[in-house]
């Protein structure tokens, strides 16, 4: 076991799981932290925590599709626009923090914008409902 990496393990799942009662701290980006700290670390704590009831099938459908749920995008851009929206309205420091950070909020939301919200399955038997097609 390599100790580090499963200190980080358990720090990243610490935050993740604060982060699902947080509105604004991301819990998904970090359990999936905590999952590759633990493949590095713990074939235990990574098994357990993959097929984890609550934790898991997030973890699951973004290794098997890159999926992100609506409800997750959702929730993330909001907060990234909340973030603009006090950084530039609200706060007092420098112009090129402001700018940096929009780039990165920017880039965030691209980022999650251009992932899947359903894996392909589900993707395709949504639309063959919306066409009122049998799948």
């Amino acid at each position: 076991m390599r100790p580090l990496y499963f200190t980080l393990g358990w720090v990243f799942f610490g935050v993740g799981f604060a982060g699902a009662f947080v509105p604004v701290l991301p819990t998904t980006p970090f359990m999936l932290l905590a999952l590759w700290s633990f493949s590095r670390s713990s074939p235990r704590f990574h098994d357990w925590l993959y097929n984890h009831k609550f934790f898991g099938p997030p973890l699951q459908q973004w290794h098997e599709h890159h999926v992100i749920p609506p409800v997750a995008k959702f929730f993330a851009l909001f907060f990234m626009c909340v973030a603009i929206i006090y950084l530039y309205f609200f706060s007092t420091i420098a112009i090129w923090i402001k700018l940096a950070a929009g780039a990165i909020i920017a880039y965030g939301a691209w980022f999650i914008l251009s992932k899947p919200s359903r894996p392909p399955a589900q993707q395709q038997t949504t639309s063959n409902e919306k066409r009122g097609e049998n799948p």
